[in-house]
């Protein structure tokens, strides 16, 4: 018998977190622009951007685990953050404590924890922008 092999959760765990947020129809109500690994040119406002991670190895005896934090940004032309709060509080309400709600290939989501979220006023004038990340535990399932 072959000993298990450690998979990264990265990929499959973006698609989750693509498939949780543009299969919410109160969150695609607000964000126009749509949910986006890379944003095209030209996007319109508001809308959401899978972003980048940190992953390391978080094993177990007799298992692979993976911690990842996982950014999520917001982007708004709004006046003010109250627009891009809205979005984000709805993306903490879809994702905070919900590890049943990502369905993640090759590994099971044992946590999920909101974390942050900064309001940043960009030196673009008129934008807005919000930056969420959540904390996000893996264990590795053989399939």
């Amino acid at each position: 018998m072959t000993a298990p092999v450690a998979r990264s959760p990265i990929h499959p765990l973006q698609t989750a977190l693509y498939n949780r947020l543009t299969g919410d129809t109160q969150l695609m109500g607000m964000v126009t622009g749509g949910v986006h690994d890379e944003v095209p040119e030209k996007a319109a406002y508001p809308y959401v951007r899978i972003g980048e991670h940190i992953s390391t190895p978080d094993n177990h005896h007799g298992g692979y685990g993976r911690e990842v934090l996982s950014t999520l940004h917001v982007w708004t032309r709004a006046r003010g953050n109250a627009q891009g709060q809205r979005i984000a509080d709805r993306i903490v309400g879809l994702l905070d404590h919900q590890p049943a709600a990502l369905t993640v290939g090759g590994h099971r989501v044992v946590a999920i924890r909101h974390e942050y979220d900064q309001a940043l006023t960009d030196p673009t004038p008129g934008i807005r922008h919000h930056v969420l990340r959540f904390r996000i535990i893996t264990d590795q399932v053989e399939e």
